[in-house]
């Protein structure tokens, strides 16, 4: 991906630096500030920080290798080049997961992915939000091959849970849908789960 200083930032071409940082919504406002002013080593950072958290929310949605670094890629070109469009009504890992979803969606329709259809149900969950976060890693693999069975809504819905640690107001933002589709997904996505995998949904979300 080349931005508009002509330089390329390409992928895991970015070598990360030797400070560690972690996501938090005062450093990112302060980066995308700067990135607004076209400032190449403030993108550059916010690119290292949510490269490996994309990386994987796109690739549980598009379940095509070859199509996710071009989703990064047009993810990262539209957060250069609309940083100005950010007006803090949200966090900035919320408008950027948003830009990714949009992203995503894009390339299955561009490449006539096939359109999942998410069943007719009549009852959302009541749930407030998302449950507690997966604590055993040793059954994430199981859990990641059980939600392909799954449509495309219904895994976004649990991957922006379970594994980014956001709550149901924040995931309506970014997909783009009222907060009572979200909890509906969520309910019917588990209950899903619970067919598919070993246990009741309990043992595993």
């Amino acid at each position: 991906m080349r931005n508009k200083e002509g330089v390329t930032v390409q992928g895991s071409g970015v070598q990360p630096r030797a400070i560690v940082e972690r996501h938090g919504a005062p450093r990112d406002v302060e980066l995308l500030e700067r990135v607004k002013a076209h400032d190449l080593s403030a993108f550059e950072r916010l690119y290292r920080i949510y490269q490996p958290r994309l990386a994987r929310f796109v690739t549980n949605l598009v379940h095509r290798p070859e199509l996710v670094e071009e989703v990064l890629d047009d993810t990262m070109m539209a957060v250069w080049n609309t940083a100005g469009n950010f007006r803090g009504a949200s966090r900035v890992s919320t408008w950027i997961f948003g830009i990714a979803y949009r992203q995503a969606m894009k390339a299955r329709r561009r490449w006539d992915m096939p359109v999942e259809q998410e069943p007719d149900f009549e009852q959302a969950s009541d749930d407030d939000g998302p449950d507690e976060l997966l604590h055993q890693s040793r059954r994430h693999d199981a859990l990641k091959a059980a939600m392909n069975e799954l449509t495309v809504d219904h895994r976004a819905v649990l991957d922006l849970t379970y594994f980014h640690g956001l709550g149901y107001r924040e995931i309506a933002d970014i997909v783009g849908c009222p907060l009572d589709t979200v909890k509906t997904r969520m309910f019917h996505a588990r209950r899903r789960l619970k067919k598919v995998l070993a246990g009741g949904p309990d043992d595993w979300l």
